[in-house]
């Protein structure tokens, strides 16, 4: 195909030739006629994969044999490992999960006592400490994350007027290298597993201060039940009902009185 390109005063030049590119089966082209008389060729890129318009929704599925024995092996693991006070005795590297276990004779958690008075069967409360960038996939060198969250319950335990920091024990699991990833999968299985009160019916233990200018929102259920955290008694918005709360607590393990 020859072109015939003008000048500015409307005059032609030497011709030159426009190859039109070679033609895709996957980039159909559409042709437009110029007005010098050549034509354009526009090549419209598609996408190639394949699209499915049926849902299956069994092709979204995963399943894994393997998988679920690695949950296993790592539950058995946790709960062999040794239980000490809160906060362990000594300063660590790592990050993972952990739990939190009560022996003492709140009328609230009556059952918690029974349940762990010969050994820790029955968690109170069970979370994870990540590394630093985990959430934003910028993992930094690990330092004493899990140690640190264990100190900062200590903290909370020992600012309310109705728990005393004795009566908490709890264990640990370090997760480090290419196992880190399991921290947060290894955590919702423990929570599935165990329920704990303070994860599945109590809110708001493992709470932070919100900082300054956001003290309007309300208190947590375990503030109301459990007051003397500072930066909690700042909190101003309408906070659940003290009875309703309680009443709700005691029902938890009412199975443990049958």
């Amino acid at each position: 195909m020859v072109c015939v390109a003008p000048t500015a005063m409307g005059q032609s030049y030497e011709k030159s030739r426009l190859v039109r590119p070679r033609r895709s089966q996957n980039r159909p082209a559409t042709e437009r006629e110029l007005p010098s008389g050549g034509v354009l060729s526009i090549f419209v890129g598609v996408n190639t994969h394949t699209m499915h318009t049926i849902f299956d929704r069994t092709k979204h599925i995963f399943s894994s044999d393997a998988f679920a024995e690695i949950i296993k092996d790592t539950i058995r693991f946790f709960n062999g490992t040794p239980v000490h006070q809160l906060p362990p005795p000594e300063n660590f590297i790592g990050a993972g999960v952990y739990a939190l276990y009560y022996i003492g004779k709140n009328s609230l958690y009556k059952y918690l006592y029974e349940a762990n008075r010969i050994s820790f069967e029955q968690p109170i409360y069970i979370g994870k400490a990540v590394p630093r960038g985990w959430r934003q996939a910028r993992l930094q060198q690990t330092t004493n994350e899990l140690f640190s969250r264990l100190n900062d319950h200590k903290n909370s335990i020992s600012q309310v007027t109705n728990l005393k920091l004795d009566d908490f024990r709890c264990r640990f699991m370090i997760l480090e290298d290419a196992a880190a990833d399991m921290i947060g999968t290894a955590e919702a299985s423990l929570i599935r597993q165990y329920k704990p009160i303070w994860n599945s019916c109590i809110d708001g233990f493992g709470n932070h201060d919100p900082g300054s200018g956001r003290y309007n929102q309300a208190k947590s259920e375990w503030d109301i039940l459990h007051s003397g955290r500072h930066w909690a008694d700042r909190l101003k918005g309408e906070h659940p009902n003290e009875k309703e709360i309680n009443e709700k607590a005691l029902a938890y393990y009412s199975k443990g009185d049958e």
